[in-house]
């Protein structure tokens, strides 16, 4: 396709979209119909189904020392590390409620995911306990797979050991833009040394895949930061790229107003430091892995992508599918499949309810038929591509009208059977997704519920 042409389809779907971590997607999640005794049901539910499988949990520890205003996370910023241990302990008293939820029976943990925040704000010692706490009485799987978000300004030695000897073989360095215009205004502060420290301890000690966070459409960011970043990024040699697109939502994270809309690359400015980006990525030998991820051929989630073991959650890609995904701490979202569920967003909320023993459950949502059968079909597009369809499924119809115009522009592709993204396609994914999403389609208040497409 013709560089007129593409810029045209991004000019034409540059639209407001979920990034589908979950369907239906949090802004229309039914929380009225929601109660907390409903969604205890459907967890044990799904672990009698699926116990062998394995659990994943996700914990969400909140602390920054610092606030990075293009963050769109949910965050605590201090600088007094009292904090750290009676958060810890209402992790783990969380974690005691959902054991008993799950009948206190020696469980198989297939994965823990530390993110933030900043993981790294806490102690190594502090990590030990939580991590200690949550494998206490448990096994973990034969491929057990635990990873943690780190700022490579903050993470020591001590960090990558300690959590290396309790099992942690992935690190996902969060870094964004090594250009210091663009770290000074998204306050955002560490260098390529900082980083080549990280990594040269990482790899002495033994772990064996490293992640980097690029973000493209920064404030003040331009083709020659973008150049320079990925250039940096590539000599570091990480097994995983993660390269996004800004999600300005100042509406939503007040830290955005630190800079203004004239500060960020808009348009076909924006576009060219995508299709910059993506392609230095990919000239580099890294392989494009759903949307935004791109990894080494050698790497699981590359393997996990052609094999068809591919899934999405709300912690993002992994090469695994565990049915049951606990999320700990503050506004973490748990997944049972047939539910969500997520906790309060404030720590002290949290811990109030906690220590009166209750979950700190706030909202979710109980999936009918309908949203299992739509929630699959948006997690094969986004993992594999590919969707085939149900046999008489009353929202086929709806879905294929609206991709008419998507196979017009070449996007997708329908063969009577199943429906298949094209190469120039990937680079629209949400915009296809977004064909498939019935609860969507219902609503015309699009604008401020998501970010920018592209």
């Amino acid at each position: 396709m013709d560089a007129e042409k593409f810029n045209a389809l991004i000019n034409k779907y540059n639209v407001a979209a979920p990034r589908y971590t979950s369907y239906p997607t949090v802004p229309f999640w039914e929380n009225d119909n929601f109660k907390e005794q409903d969604w205890k049901i459907r967890v044990e539910e799904n672990f009698k189904q699926s116990k062998n499988n394995g659990i994943s949990i996700y914990v969400h520890l909140p602390y920054c020392e610092s606030l990075c205003t293009y963050c769109g996370c949910n965050t605590r910023i201090t600088k007094n590390h009292q904090v750290e241990d009676p958060y810890i302990t209402s992790l783990l008293k969380e974690w005691e409620m959902y054991k008993n939820i799950l009948g206190n029976e020696n469980l198989k943990i297939a994965e823990i995911h530390l993110g933030g925040g900043t993981p790294t704000f806490f102690q190594a010692e502090n990590l030990k306990r939580l991590i200690d706490g949550l494998l206490d009485g448990n096994d973990k799987t034969a491929d057990a797979s635990f990873s943690f978000e780190a700022h490579p300004a903050n993470t020591t030695y001590d960090h990558l050991k300690t959590l290396y000897d309790l099992g942690f073989k992935r690190l996902s360095l969060g870094i964004q833009d090594f250009d210091e215009k663009v770290q000074f205004i998204i306050n955002r502060h560490q260098t390529v040394e900082d980083v080549a420290r990280v990594m040269d301890d990482a790899r002495n000690i033994g772990y064996e895949s490293i992640n980097f966070d690029l973000i493209y459409g920064l404030p003040l960011q331009t083709a020659e930061s973008v150049r320079m970043t990925i250039e940096h990024s590539l000599i570091l040699n990480p097994d995983r790229i993660s390269f996004y697109s800004y999600a300005h939502v100042p509406w939503i994270k007040p830290g955005q107003r630190r800079f203004t809309e004239h500060d960020l690359p808009v348009g076909e400015e924006k576009l060219n430091l995508y299709k910059l980006g993506k392609q230095m990525i990919q000239e580099a030998g890294f392989k494009d892995v759903g949307m935004d991820h791109f990894a080494k051929p050698n790497d699981a989630l590359y393997i996990a992508s052609i094999d068809g073991t591919l899934h999405r959650n709300f912690m993002g890609y992994a090469d695994r599918y565990t049915p049951l995904l606990i999320g700990l701490g503050v506004s973490s979202i748990s997944d049972a499949w047939t539910a969500f569920a997520q906790n309060v967003k404030t720590v002290e909320e949290y811990h109030k309810l906690i220590n009166e023993g209750k979950l700190p459950v706030v909202k979710g949502h109980l999936l009918n038929e309908e949203d299992i059968l739509v929630r699959q079909y948006i997690l094969d597009m986004m993992c594999r591509g590919k969707v085939v369809l149900q046999e008489n499924a009353a929202v086929n119809q709806g879905i294929l009208d609206r991709l008419i115009p998507l196979m017009e522009d070449d996007l997708v592709i329908h063969d009577g059977k199943a429906i298949q993204i094209t190469e120039v396609g990937k680079s629209f994914l949400r915009n296809v997704c977004m064909a498939f999403d019935v609860r969507l389609q219902r609503t015309k208040e699009r604008e401020n519920l998501f970010s920018q497409a592209i």
